[in-house]
């Protein structure tokens, strides 16, 4: 069974950071993407960073690709999500996703794929 949970959510004031990480388990193929996604109240569930298995190759969407590093430690089967330079506007529920497969990126992920619980991620002005 996949699992995919995700961590390291809490309150931060502007400016600061956080280290986001997706823990998984039970994968049975060869490659795949995982990808951070945010959802604030009111807003849609938005695609943050993303990276690939097969290459390492990594997105992350324009907003905060300046600020956001996402990166793999695949010994510890987790992903992480590095976060600095954090603005109230980046206060949002932040899931963990998987899609089996190689793909370029950024991609969609349905309700099919595989999600974390999600953590909260907070940032005071």
């Amino acid at each position: 069974e996949v699992q995919l949970v995700d961590s390291g959510g809490g309150l931060v004031q502007t400016g600061g950071s956080l280290r986001l990480s997706c823990r998984f388990s039970g994968f049975t193929f060869d490659d795949y993407v995982i990808a951070w996604f945010r959802q604030a109240p009111g807003k849609e569930r938005e695609g943050v960073s993303f990276i690939r298995s097969s290459d390492g190759k990594t997105y992350s969407t324009d907003s905060v690709k300046d600020r956001f590093t996402i990166s793999s430690d695949n010994a510890k089967n987790t992903v992480y999500l590095q976060m600095n330079s954090l603005k109230p506007e980046d206060t949002a529920v932040y899931i963990c996703a998987a899609v089996a497969g190689d793909y370029e990126l950024p991609i969609w992920v349905g309700p099919s794929d595989y999600w974390g619980q999600g953590t909260q991620v907070t940032v005071s002005s």
